[in-house]
């Protein structure tokens, strides 16, 4: 595993990838989002993450080459035991997977993240969480679409008292990374779903 210490968030240059997943969901939606968050990252924090960001097989040992993992969709998810385990084999090494239910993905992952995790649950991150609290100071997650009149809401996995899973829930963060145009968000949302992400970002570079 390819680890990020503290000062690689202004040094060097590395990759985040997208997770690609088996179970007929939409692993490839939001195509423009991970790449502007990295040049929002950029230029706002001093980062010097490449613009290019490949696909990566759950299953493959590629996966270890990311220090960072965005997963998204709309629909369903299928772990293999193998991918479970390589999965997990990731996170504890030191890797970091952020999950934007993109609405749809929500029962699907539950129970896939158990076959990760079986000994963990996802614990909702309050409001004064650290992850909102970096370079842009948030009063929580940020909700970008509504979709069923619910609350945006941050999950997360931790793995011996370290933050390994960021589920993003109810929000459609990733859909306010994208291009304006694509969902016609208000410039405001955009900033405000690019300013999360940068928070995630630099909270996991420097944890």
């Amino acid at each position: 595993m390819m680890l990020v210490c503290s000062r690689a968030i202004s040094q060097g240059s590395y990759q985040l990838a997208v997770l690609k997943y088996n179970g007929g969901g939409d692993y490839y939606a939001n195509p423009t989002a991970l790449p502007n968050l990295i040049s929002f990252c950029n230029k706002q924090l001093g980062t010097n993450i490449s613009k290019e960001t490949p696909y990566v097989d759950v299953g493959s040992k590629d996966l270890f080459l990311y220090p960072f993992l965005h997963m998204t969709g709309h629909g369903n998810v299928v772990f293999s035991r193998g991918e479970a385990l390589n999965l997990r084999q990731y996170l504890i090494a030191g890797g970091f997977l952020h999950i934007d239910d993109n609405y749809g993905m929500d029962e699907f992952i539950r129970i896939e993240l158990k076959k990760v995790f079986p000994e963990l649950s996802l614990v909702e991150l309050p409001s004064n969480h650290p992850v909102f609290n970096q370079k842009f100071k948030l009063k929580g997650l940020p909700k970008i679409h509504e979709h069923d009149g619910k609350r945006p809401q941050a999950f997360g996995l931790l793995y011996q008292g370290r933050l390994v899973c960021l589920y993003t829930y109810e929000t459609d963060l990733s859909d306010g990374w994208e291009d304006p145009q694509v969902h016609n968000d208000p410039t405001e949302k955009h900033i405000e779903a690019l300013q999360m992400g940068a928070n995630l970002i630099q909270y996991v570079y420097t944890q």
